[in-house]
């Protein structure tokens, strides 16, 4: 089940994507079912089910997904994303060295207003930064409230997964120390094109990973990869916090990074980043050219 969040009508609306087609499970359901993927992912399985049966009588009521503008899958999330840094042992030593290879997950976050959907342009923000980054990552949607949370049970708390690529001003986050700032300047954190429900992601950590920038492959990896998987992650953020639906973890991104490079491969204006993973499809979004 695809999950995506549309401009209908001048406003933003849920569906569910079948084939190259968008459903407006608000206007099927003659507004039984939210408008907002928050609201969606908060009545959990009972959502689900309902869009379920619901898709078996949608042939012929849906718009071509050509015809419509997708948003973020989550536009303004409820909180700062949680963010996993070199979770994937490649990408800790091209940041640094084997040294770096951490030994416990080491978590930073951006703010609601990075989130920007596909197709979206990513601004440049050359007023502040030089070296604008890509990094390809699967995030992880949770879907119900909790604490302290069992690492045998922590896929239990998942509702389903997306792509994020988490833009970095790599100068900003050398300067000031600290990831913050070089991590959430507007626009920053593309997402989408949609949520896949868990129910049909057979295995999140064995996904093929590929990043592209003008077509030009840079990350090509797996999730088999991790360093920390997805049941180590939600165990650890949620020992003294508490977990909300809605809530997104990325989880990391594989070695290829622009900063990676010698001499350094950082986004110009009018480049196209693709980022793909199995099973959810395509992230596209062009670096703006002001």
């Amino acid at each position: 089940m695809k999950l995506a969040t549309a401009v209908i009508n001048g406003k933003p609306t849920i569906g569910v994507i079948i084939g190259e087609t968008f459903f407006d499970l608000h206007a099927a359901t003659n507004g039984s079912l939210p408008k907002t993927m928050l609201e969606a992912i908060r009545l959990g399985d009972d959502f689900i089910k309902k869009v379920t049966e619901l898709q078996e009588t949608m042939d012929g009521k849906g718009i071509p997904l050509s015809e419509i503008k997708l948003l973020a899958p989550i536009p303004r999330p409820a909180k700062n994303i949680f963010c996993v840094g070199k979770n994937y042992v490649d990408h800790a030593i091209e940041m640094g060295s084997k040294d770096d290879i951490p030994t416990a997950p080491m978590v930073f976050s951006k703010t609601p207003t990075t989130v920007i959907g596909p197709n979206e342009r990513i601004p440049l923000h050359k007023e502040v930064t030089e070296q604008l980054d890509y990094e390809g990552e699967l995030a992880v949607i949770i879907g119900k409230r909790g604490k302290a949370i069992k690492r045998e049970e922590a896929m239990d708390y998942v509702f389903g997964y997306t792509i994020i690529n988490d833009v970095t001003a790599r100068d900003l986050q050398k300067r000031h120390k600290q990831f913050l700032i070089g991590k959430s300047l507007d626009g920053s954190c593309p997402m989408g094109p949609v949520i896949v429900h868990k129910s049909q992601i057979t295995d999140p950590h064995d996904l093929k990973i590929v990043t592209k920038i003008n077509g030009e492959v840079r990350q090509n990896a797996s999730t088999s990869q991790f360093i920390f998987d997805i049941p180590e992650l939600i165990s650890v953020l949620s020992k003294g916090m508490t977990l909300e639906p809605g809530d997104i973890i990325a989880t990391g991104t594989p070695s290829g990074v622009g900063a990676g490079f010698n001499p350094p491969k950082v986004l110009s204006a009018g480049d196209v980043v693709e980022i793909t993973i199995e099973g959810i499809g395509t992230l596209a979004n062009r670096v703006d050219t002001e």
